[in-house]
């Protein structure tokens, strides 16, 4: 398998993980995870709201890792989609202070993904 293709599969994988977590049970997710008591049903459903956009992404990665039309913006845009969202906690991270580790775990993992895709993106299709 070539290497756009399995990065792209995996990227479904981990980000469906992920989308799961959030939305199945937003209450379980913000009390095991956040330290949330009461998950407020304004935040449960941001959190499945993200977890359909999370899912939709992941699932044009899959569709794209079959398709070589669309596998360098597939790429592209998990670059985008990890550099957006690594962006985003930085500036809470300042402005806010240190969230739950698990969201710290989020951020290092997006800060280590966007060089990676980049290094995916340059790869030439084999």
């Amino acid at each position: 398998m070539r290497i756009k293709q399995a990065y792209l599969i995996l990227t479904f994988f981990v980000v469906a993980g992920v989308a799961v977590l959030y939305g199945i049970s937003p209450q379980w997710f913000a009390t095991r995870f956040l330290g949330v008591a009461e998950l407020d049903r304004n935040l449960a459903h941001i959190l499945r709201a993200v977890m359909g956009l999370y899912l939709g992404m992941g699932l044009f990665w899959l569709f794209a890792a079959a398709s070589t039309r669309h596998r360098n913006t597939a790429v592209l845009t998990t670059l985008i989609f990890a550099a957006g969202l690594a962006s985003g906690r930085i500036i809470s991270l300042v402005t806010d202070g240190l969230p739950a580790p698990i969201l710290v775990a989020y951020t290092v993992a997006e800060l280590v993904i966007v060089p990676i895709a980049y290094w995916v993106y340059r790869l030439p299709e084999a």
